[in-house]
């Protein structure tokens, strides 16, 4: 493998030039922007080598946690149904691909497979492949963690957790183009944040590292930056979490999917108010 200073960071530095308002000169400046990369996620298990099952963009970090998140909301292995996560030994990879290609070994084969639309698409896309009814009927046969069955937290918690996120949100700060997910507990302690500038992949990260630390996936909280879109409430679910809370709107899909799966789900999120949908 080479020299790992060829893995990618989560920003890279620009130059730009600013115009700011009429009358006021134009200046060069050097500025952050969020750093967006392939990942390619390799899936293999005892009697069958490692294949190309999914790619998606993703910010570059937490890549195993992504990996191992993604499978377990996908439904395709349980927590300790992982064997080992590593980056791609291929020799036949480009040396600036070998960090954009993670295999993840499983125990057994995997309890089901990904729908063929994921195998070489994103699913931070809102157009799934399925729609409707049929969007999550799958989505509810899918295998989940049970669910956080705790008591439901206080609105006036809900409300203060974008404003708590805010400080976590480092890589937000510098370059402003990145999303964020946390975990929750019920007295608002915030167990782990991750970032992406997808996301559905900030989600999948917090899961994954739940899941590599040996930690439960289900809590009572998930707070995303960005609005609830039927992907993320799928995530939440499989997971199981009690309450997802987004900064933004949810989508149509989203809330019945939540009604289904039992998922309270809060939207339109800040200190001033927070509307709940299930």
């Amino acid at each position: 493998m080479s020299d790992l200073a060829r893995r990618p960071g989560p920003s890279r530095r620009v130059k730009v030039v600013e115009h700011p308002v009429q009358g006021a000169a134009s200046r060069s400046r050097e500025d952050r922007v969020i750093t967006e990369e392939p990942l390619e996620i390799r899936l293999g298990w005892p009697g069958s080598p490692p294949s190309s099952t999914w790619i998606t963009m993703r910010t570059p970090g937490q890549d195993f946690e992504l990996a191992a998140g993604w499978a377990l909301h996908e439904g395709l292995t349980i927590a300790d149904g992982i064997v080992t996560v590593a980056y791609c030994t291929d020799a036949t990879l480009d040396p600036e691909q070998e960090f954009n290609v993670v295999t993840l070994s499983l125990r057994s084969p995997p309890r089901r497979l990904p729908s063929p639309g994921h195998r070489h698409l994103s699913t931070g896309s809102s157009a799934c492949g399925v729609c409707g009814s049929d969007s999550i009927a799958k989505a509810l046969d899918t295998p989940r963690v049970p669910r956080w069955e705790g008591p439901a937290p206080s609105v006036d918690l809900v409300r203060a957790l974008p404003a708590a996120l805010r400080p976590h949100q480092r890589l937000f700060a510098r370059t402003g183009g990145v999303h964020a997910a946390a975990l929750v507990d019920a007295a608002g302690e915030f167990l782990v944040v991750r970032e992406d500038v997808g996301r559905h992949n900030a989600v999948d990260k917090v899961t994954g590292a739940r899941v590599l630390a040996g930690e439960p996936t289900a809590e009572a909280l998930l707070v995303t930056s960005g609005r609830a879109g039927f992907e993320v409430v799928q995530k939440a679910a499989a997971a199981g979490v009690g309450s997802l809370v987004a900064v933004g709107a949810p989508t149509s899909l989203a809330v019945d999917l939540a009604v289904r799966s039992g998922l309270r789900l809060y939207g339109f999120t800040d200190a001033a108010r927070t509307v709940q949908y299930a």
